[in-house]
């Protein structure tokens, strides 16, 4: 199995890490940027079955917001 999911998304956390560190905003704004295409690269290289684990833990964990925003 390729590893290079987790080397794309060891790399996108660690550019958010670095982008929380920083006080300039633009600089906040590109980590941002950049640790987003790395995740989403990252993501899109995953297997399969670990995508559909992911989706789902990610469903549950809105699940929530979406029926209280319903409510009001």
């Amino acid at each position: 199995m390729d590893a290079t999911y987790l080397i794309l998304w060891a790399v996108g956390l660690g550019i958010i890490w670095l982008g929380l560190k920083t006080k300039d905003e633009v600089y906040r704004l590109g980590a941002g940027v950049a640790a987003a295409i790395f995740l989403v690269w990252g993501f899109a290289l995953t297997p399969p079955q670990l995508q559909f684990f992911l989706e789902a833990i990610a469903l549950i964990a809105v699940f929530p917001t979406c029926i209280r925003c319903l409510k009001e």
